[in-house]
């Protein structure tokens, strides 16, 4: 995919506006990552995990209706799940054991790909000294401890924000907020790259510049309703455009390259 020049004006435009709001233009230091459908293609199988579970349990679904959920904390998603197709609330213990079929259901499934284009895009990010951190919605401690290793070490245990550390999560602001606080990066030095409508509600919450991918099965619109500042339609377009972005979002000269 090549690179098209009118866009990157786009980028330049929205990257413009997010700054005008702001009392130090972006110096980009850190990155705020999601995890399932950004670094791991991953949701495929929490999808079709959520979808048994529910469907166990007398509710039925379309699958996208788990992407446009994605992001969210398990207790959020059983709720929303029964209150919209049910319009019924459901007990703690019924929530408990839903969440815990769901992941017995998710243990089973194959292991999850790194999503295409990203070990390559880390690099990229590793080079220019720039500090990542996960902010996700799962709670799941293998694909934590997997990071580490298939993204040589660009991330670390330390630099994670996973469901087990909020009350609230997205999009709830809570998990980006929580990961500013820790990491100690302001406004201005820090953007997210999210996959999923609610994590861009969260990320936009919290104030942040934020790319989305539109990995899944979704409307684009449904990311740029959600709040996103740049959408772009895949991992490899991110890669592609990274260099431009980079530049942008350091003050950087841009030299456009068709």
């Amino acid at each position: 995919m090549g690179i098209n020049t009118n866009y990157v004006e786009e980028i330049s435009t929205a990257i413009s506006n997010y700054n005008s709001k702001l009392e130090r233009p972006i110096q980009l230091k850190a990155i705020f990552f999601d995890m399932d459908g950004v670094l791991f293609d991953s949701m495929p199988y929490h999808a079709k995990s959520w979808a048994q579970a529910f469907a166990e349990n007398g509710l039925n679904m379309p699958e996208f209706e788990l992407y446009i959920n994605e992001g969210s904390t398990a207790y959020y998603t059983i709720a929303k799940m029964f209150s919209k197709y049910k319009q019924c609330e459901i007990s703690e213990e019924e929530t408990e054991r839903i969440k815990a079929r769901k992941y017995e259901i998710m243990q089973a499934m194959p292991q999850p790909e790194v999503m295409s284009h990203m070990p390559e895009l880390l690099n990229q990010i590793s080079s220019q000294n720039i500090d990542c951190w996960v902010v996700t919605g799962s709670a799941q401690s293998s694909l934590s401890n997997r990071l580490e290793k298939v993204y040589n070490d660009c991330f670390k245990r330390e630099k994670m924000i996973t469901a087990n550390d909020v009350k609230k999560g997205k999009p709830n602001p809570e998990p980006y907020l929580k990961a500013m606080r820790k990491s100690g990066y302001q406004l201005h030095e820090a953007i997210v790259i999210e996959n999923a409508p609610l994590g861009v509600e969260s990320a936009k919450a919290a104030g942040l510049f934020t790319i989305a991918i539109n990995t899944g099965p979704i409307d684009p619109n449904t990311l740029v309703e959600a709040g996103a500042d740049i959408v772009l339609p895949n991992s490899e377009s991110l890669k592609n455009y990274w260099p431009s972005i980079y530049k942008l979002l350091t003050n950087k000269e841009l030299v456009l390259s068709v």
